[in-house]
């Protein structure tokens, strides 16, 4: 593979790091010192490594730019669990610890790779995450649906944004929930001490959750089902954190857990009306190995049978 190279005429003196940053929008500065240092810049054909080199106009600058991968190639072997397919829309259980789309940070592959490389006419979609609908956080497994065609972009986002979709969810959560059902009525926005993390805040989104307690493992843990109406970012684990019982597992909004590596967060049923034929229909995500386990740990822990509640979901 050959690899990619820009030559350029520096239009201004300064330092080698910001002229190739310049010369290049493609580029940050942060990109162009990590290059310099690399030994990727030629001042005149002779390498420099330092990103602080001073370099004069009318030099020429000669950059090796960074192979990049085709990630959706990469992504061809990412397995799809899928739920439903028609011409229009794709339903896939998604697995725990895959990104849905790139970010700024993120470089591998993401799950929106996969679906492209499966079906390349997700790339004909306009927009910089073609064929998103809704989202799922990195390690929240479950239900997601993508559009496979413009069409049904518009129409799935449109139920998302009127709020014409079930979306409904298994936890296992900390201590003793009680009352064992409730509503969760409480505006979500940014965290002002940490960016990574949302928060309940007075001038936030609204968000709304409906939670009922399915088994309750003594005053360990509880096996909730959490119906939003809204979608908000980490809304699940900020509303269960607020009210005292964070998502086990959840290290950001509570602990880590010997039960399980990952918060135990499932999109199990997912509703919405079909753009290809107008049908409302639901889809169900089987409860993942290591939710289930952990739920087997707790029930054989704490003596408690199967409530089968949960198949109702």
């Amino acid at each position: 593979m050959s690899v990619p190279r820009r030559r350029f005429t520096a239009t201004e003196a300064g330092r080698i790091d910001r002229v190739v940053a310049a010369a290049l929008p493609e580029l940050s500065r942060s990109q162009a010192r990590r290059l310099i240092e690399d030994g990727a810049v030629a001042i005149e054909g002779a390498i420099v490594t330092r990103p602080g080199h001073a370099t004069s106009a009318g030099a020429t600058i000669e950059v090796e730019l960074p192979v990049v991968p085709d990630l959706d190639l990469l992504a061809a072997d990412v397995p799809l669990r899928v739920l439903y397919e028609d011409e229009e829309t794709l339903v896939i259980d998604k697995t725990p610890g895959l990104i849905v789309h790139p970010a700024p940070g993120v470089t591998g592959v993401t799950l929106i790779n996969a679906v492209r490389a499966r079906y390349p006419e997700v790339r004909e979609i306009d927009g910089d995450r073609p064929g998103v609908v809704h989202r799922l956080d990195r390690d929240t497994s479950g239900a997601m649906v993508f559009a496979k065609t413009e069409t049904a972009a518009q129409v799935l986002k449109d139920q998302w944004r009127e709020r014409e979709t079930l979306k409904r969810y298994l936890a296992l959560v900390e201590g003793e929930v009680d009352p064992p059902e409730g509503a969760i009525e409480a505006l979500l926005g940014p965290d002002p001490t940490n960016p990574r993390r949302r928060a309940v805040v007075e001038d936030g989104q609204s968000a709304r959750s409906l939670f009922r307690v399915l088994e309750q493992y003594g005053a360990e843990a509880a096996l909730v089902e959490v119906e939003i109406h809204t979608g908000r970012t980490h809304q699940i684990r900020v509303h269960m954190a607020a009210i005292g019982h964070p998502v086990c597992g959840d290290a950001l909004y509570g602990h880590r857990s010997p039960l399980i590596e990952r918060q135990a967060l499932h999109a199990i049923r997912l509703g919405f009306t079909l753009a290809s034929t107008g049908e409302w229909r639901e889809f169900e995500a089987p409860v993942p190995d290591d939710i289930n386990h952990a739920i087997g740990t707790l029930r054989a822990r704490h003596g408690v049978e199967p409530a089968r509640a949960e198949a109702s979901t």
